[in-house]
């Protein structure tokens, strides 16, 4: 992505896409479909049937931006919830995502919760 760009939010799109789809097809979708702005502050997800693609989406002061990621002999681990059409990380988990990560086994220590010292 652009060197100082502000992302405030990460948006994966569950459901695969068809990567001919550009920036204003995904713009499009990312404003019908999903209910959200495309300038905004955030980064916009999508993946192919394969998971083996990722396309992102942002804007950039005056213009999308749209950058691609082909895997030559992996997959993605893409979030499977079915109950809702996107799930939110931070920039730092898409990274992990990209690569190679499991977010949902990102699990961290259970909280303990202690009445006294002795």
């Amino acid at each position: 992505m652009h060197p100082g760009c502000p992302i405030e939010k990460v948006y994966l799109y569950r459901e695969p896409i068809d990567f001919r789809k550009a920036i204003n097809g995904l713009s499009a979708l990312v404003e019908q479909e999903l209910g959200l702005n495309p300038f905004a502050s955030a980064l916009y997800v999508f993946t192919n049937r394969h998971h083996n693609k990722v396309k992102a989406l942002y804007w950039h002061r005056n213009g999308f931006c749209l950058w691609q990621k082909r895997l030559e002999r992996d997959k993605f681990a893409w979030p499977s919830d079915v109950n809702m059409l996107t799930k939110t990380c931070s920039l730092a988990e898409f990274g992990w995502l990209i690569e190679g990560f499991d977010l949902s086994k990102n699990i961290p220590h259970k909280t303990l919760l202690f009445e006294t010292v002795s």
